[in-house]
């Protein structure tokens, strides 16, 4: 048993002391910051902001072309007194006159590009008399470890750190080679947004079926917080990036991927030459019905910088992209693989000992300005709850299967509370229809011969202790048939698709039976979602769960065999598991914490769904959704807030109430905000700076915190652990910003944060957070002293027994397949050639925050001095153990949270047709 794991985070050497380095740093200045928005709004006189200049593509431009460009500043395209360019050394005027001209040009493109040209001669004019001028480069010491630390406790570094020290840390890895296993790999930079990426170039060969796969090792570096921590963090994620040789799809299916460019710079000199890989977007354009370069990609424009280089048209990249990767001439190119664009025999992942040689190499390249964060120990050795013991020696066959079965119908029984349930089954494939009937009687224990089938062999019944079960089984026809919608210019997408959502809906009603009373469900046969990939919109999955909640009845899907790898008996399976979900029948199991948790707690959830207009029916829904959960409470256990009507419940009803609403036509085609949208992806961690709101976005907030504070006092009466997901509910909820976190204190609005008890006397809350597609959480590994490494279970922290955050780290899911934990992907030993089409499957952890306990000072600053107070460590012991249930592999989150974002699935707003 491994009792250590290892993050790859890294954080300022306290040692070491500030990390200064002198930089070049350009802002555009007001004369030229006024002549490219002028020539902006000439170009685009239909621009909602025409002061804001489109720089993406000028910015990715610049850092692919122009040697010594590190990175860009925020915002420098609304204003040009901000910093602009950050570089290790000046850019010569011959290099940034041409990049920018160019780019001026381009926004000219389709009448006349002589500006952009005429833009170019000005800049490089030595005449005094010229208004616009390249602006001159101004030193500026650059503290790469600057921070401030807020009233919680939390260290926030400065701004532009977020952009600026991934990038420099990315350079200073590069300049570095990474050997293992008698080879090296040299590793390349890209620009990643708010981080950045050292991908290994050129690429790794996998030859398998007679052809040749490429993959390359990939780092992506991203600067964080952690709450209450006095030191930000660096998070260095690793992991396998793969290269498409062939396209399995049609150029009109190619949504947009991303596309590497490695070309050399037309102007050699200067530092980081070579160093870069330049990002691209290829994708189709409906508007010219061809593929094209998209979303700000500087590719178009540098055959005008660079005309001595063949560069690759979408067109030819698309057809061949084998023989781009491989280069022509010193030009190459990668499209980045998507499931989507056909198969890859490159498995995805590392398993741990290749990532801990990175992290080590990582680590070794960054000394002594950074050091790595201590280890995390146990805290506990109660990984999980109360679990039925899985076969194995000694264990008699079935007896799991037999008591599951038992608990799933007992259950089942709790939330039917006495009626039937009705289940309309409408199939594609005989095969279906026959794994669906064959496993429901197995899951819930009902003895073989029970069922009554009709005359017609189309209905079934069981009745057994308390369970009346009644089953229908009819052909899909044209319920399961691609939604017909329309092109019609000059009416909104979300009004088109509601129509179409209106005609499915009539269909299922003429054929719906009424619901005398009973519960009902409906499971439908459909193709996978790639089947409907070509027309947009088309997918039927969302207006049948509309239309079957219109009659009262919770839905459930299940692909056809021909759409899905995964195995017949085991899709029917999960169907049925997640029917008795949405019913309710379902419970968590007891804990084994200790006698620190309060017998009667109940368990609260929060989840907030918001969907923008490219939601699944093109309509944008803003809806809080709030779990309760009471174990031991009999039928209803689980229950969900009814905010209309400020009530509990139950978990069934409450998914028919989300997927009532509806949004009138006005608001469906556009965002209502005024503002920019409080938005996490320029926030990592929760803790930059963000854009302020606009005037809708604080109604938004406004609201949400007043029910949340209505849910508060619904929550009273009895011991509470509340439980949120700082990534998800932090936008409506800025309080919940690392930054602005403090302990046993919750702030909502612009008022003081008070004492969480003053919002429930037996209050806790718990937030959990995830790597949420950012690296929030740092990736890790287990590790002991004889240089062993693996994986792990169990909860984790620091030596430190004030501490408030903790890790969780679940098991490898029994149906995962082992794996040699020194299995080699990067290099490949002689014994494991097949390595890299292997998949490393790696836990993620899950970081949870004990915001609010009751601590000594929170006791006695209620007045309750004398009550034993909490160990922050049970209750993230217990919010680990939830995780966990019998039916379930390790999940992301805590149970009651994962139902509550389980209930966005019917947070389907459809827009007005009228």
């Amino acid at each position: 048993m491994y009792h250590h794991i290892r993050v790859a985070a890294y954080e300022p050497d306290p040692l070491h002391g500030p990390w200064r380095e002198e930089m070049k740093v350009l802002r555009l200045g007001e004369d030229l910051h006024a002549e490219l928005t002028g020539m902006h709004a000439e170009a685009d006189k239909n621009s909602v902001h025409p002061r804001r200049l489109p720089v993406r593509r000028l910015n990715s431009l610049l850092q692919a072309m122009a040697p010594g460009v590190i990175a860009t500043g925020r915002n420098a395209g609304t204003d040009g007194r901000l910093p602009w360019l950050y570089a290790r050394e000046a850019v010569p005027p011959d290099v940034l006159a041409p990049v920018v001209g160019a780019w001026a040009a381009d926004m000219h493109r389709e009448d006349d590009d002589s500006e952009g040209a005429d833009l170019e001669e000005r800049l490089r004019s030595c005449d005094p008399a010229e208004t616009v001028r390249l602006p001159h480069w101004e030193t500026e010491p650059v503290d790469l470890t600057e921070s401030v630390l807020s009233a919680g406790g939390t260290a926030e570094p400065a701004a532009r750190l977020y952009s600026l020290l991934p990038e420099w840390i990315a350079f200073r890895l590069a300049a570095r080679t990474f050997r293992t296993g008698g080879s090296t790999l040299h590793f390349r930079v890209e620009s990643s947004g708010d981080g950045a990426r050292l991908v290994s170039w050129p690429p790794q060969r996998y030859e398998r079926r007679g052809q040749t796969w490429y993959y390359s090792a990939c780092l992506t570096i991203t600067v964080h917080t952690v709450p209450f921590a006095p030191r930000f963090r660096v998070h260095v994620s690793t992991h396998v990036r793969r290269w498409a040789t062939r396209l399995d799809v049609r150029p009109h299916q190619l949504g947009g991927t991303t596309v590497l460019l490695d070309a050399p710079l037309p102007w050699p000199e200067g530092p980081d030459r070579g160093h870069r890989l330049m990002v691209n977007t290829l994708g189709y354009d409906r508007r010219s019905k061809e593929l094209a370069w998209r979303r700000h990609s500087p590719a178009p424009l540098v055959p005008e910088l660079d005309i001595l280089r063949n560069y690759p048209r979408p067109d030819a990249l698309f057809s061949d992209p084998e023989r781009w990767i491989n280069g022509s001439g010193d030009v190459a190119a990668g499209i980045v693989y998507h499931p989507s664009i056909g198969p890859h025999e490159v498995g995805p992942g590392l398993m741990p000992r290749e990532r801990a040689d990175l992290d080590a190499w990582v680590e070794e390249g960054l000394r002594p300005l950074l050091t790595r964060v201590p280890d995390l120990t146990r805290v506990s050795r109660s990984n999980t709850p109360s679990l039925l013991p899985r076969s194995g020696a000694g264990r008699v066959p079935g007896v799991r299967d037999a008591q599951l079965a038992l608990q799933r119908r007992a259950a089942l029984t709790r939330a039917l509370n006495g009626r039937p349930l009705e289940i309309d089954v409408f199939w594609q494939s005989p095969e279906t229809r026959a794994a669906l009937l064959a496993e429901l009687p197995k899951l819930i224990g009902l003895p073989a011969g029970q069922q009554v089938p009709s005359a017609d062999g189309e209905a079934w019944q069981w009745q057994c202790e308390g369970v009346d079960i009644r089953v229908r089984t009819r052909p899909a026809g044209p319920l399961a048939d691609a939604l017909p919608t329309t092109r019609a210019r000059g009416r909104l997408r979300a009004v088109r698709l509601a129509e179409a959502i209106e005609g499915r809906c009539g269909l299922v009603a003429d054929r719906a039976d009424p619901l005398l009373g009973g519960a009902g469900v409906v499971i439908t046969e459909i193709a996978g979602k790639e089947r409907f990939a070509a027309v947009p919109d088309s997918d039927p999955k969302h207006a049948l769960r509309i239309a079957w909640a219109r009659q009262g009845r919770l839905t459930q899907f299940v692909n056809s065999p021909d759409d899905t790898d995964s195995a017949l008996e085991h899709r029917a399976r999960w169907t049925w598991l997640d029917a008795f979900r949405q019913l309710g029948a379902i419970s968590p199991p007891s804990h084994r914490v200790g006698t620190g948790i309060p017998g009667d707690l109940q368990y609260a959830a929060l989840w907030l769904v918001r969907h923008t207009r490219k939601g699944p029916t093109r309509c944008p829904a803003h809806r809080l959704v709030a779990v309760r959960v009471r174990p031991g409470d009999g039928p209803g256990v689980i229950e969900g807030w009814n905010a209309e009507r400020a009530e509990w419940v139950p978990y069934p009803k409450l998914l028919l109430l989300l997927s009532q609403a509806r949004e009138p036509a006005a608001s469906a085609g556009k965002e209502i905000v005024t503002g920019k949208l409080v938005d996490d992806s320029l926030s990592p961690g929760g803790s930059q700076p963000a854009t302020r709101p606009g005037v809708v976005e604080q109604d938004r907030q406004r609201e949400t915190e007043r029910q949340i504070r209505a849910l508060l006092f619904q929550l009273r009466d009895r011991p509470t652990l509340l439980l949120a997901d700082a990534g998800n509910l932090r936008q409506c909820w800025p309080a919940l910003r690392n930054g602005a976190l403090d302990r046993d204190m919750l702030g909502f609005g612009a008022e003081p944060a008070q004492r969480h008890t003053l919002y429930g006397h037996d209050l806790r809350m718990l937030l959990v957070r995830d790597a949420n597609a950012r690296g929030e959480v740092a990736e890790w590994y287990a590790h002991d002293t004889e240089d062993g490494v693996g994986f792990a279970e169990g909860v984790w922290g620091t030596a430190d027994t004030e501490g408030r955050v903790f890790t969780s780290t679940a098991s490898k899911p029994h149906t995962v397949a082992k794996l040699p934990k020194g299995l080699m992907k990067l290099v490949p030993t002689a014994q494991g050639r097949t390595a890299p089409g292997k998949t490393a499957w790696n836990p993620g952890q899950l970081e949870i925050t004990v915001l609010g306990c009751l601590s000594e000072k929170a006791l006695t600053d209620s007045g309750r001095a004398g009550d034993p107070p909490d160990r922050p460590a049970e209750w993230a012991t217990l919010a680990h153990q939830l995780r966990y249930h019998d039916d379930y592999p390790p999940l992301a989150r805590p149970l009651p949270l994962h139902w509550a974002r389980l209930a966005a699935e019917y947070v389907l707003p459809v827009a007005g047709t009228k």
